[in-house]
């Protein structure tokens, strides 16, 4: 089975996210910007979600990391959570 880790930014607005990931284009340290912005308990550990499998995460980040090329900064994407800011770090 598929396993893979990530890391995200958990914002409450599309327009927060999209601020923040300009910054992380700009060369904003990941970590860092999650330790601050994120809402999602995460964020203390810089936005570290650790190691999981298909059907842990909800579909829509799931497709996210999953499907998409891997160390890109993905989003925002929407989910019930708020928008996120994914990158992941593995999958195999």
């Amino acid at each position: 089975m598929a396993r893979a880790a990530a890391r995200h930014i958990l914002l409450k607005t599309k327009q927060e996210a999209d601020t923040i990931k300009q910054q992380l284009a700009n060369g904003g340290d990941f970590a860092k910007l999650a330790k601050k912005y994120s809402i999602c308990p995460s964020g203390k550990k810089g936005g570290d979600l650790g190691e999981f499998g298909p059907g842990t995460m909800v579909k829509a980040f799931d497709n996210v990391v999953f499907k998409l090329p891997v160390l890109k900064i993905h989003g925002p994407i929407k989910t019930k959570f708020g928008y996120h800011l994914i990158q992941t770090i593995y999958r195999n």
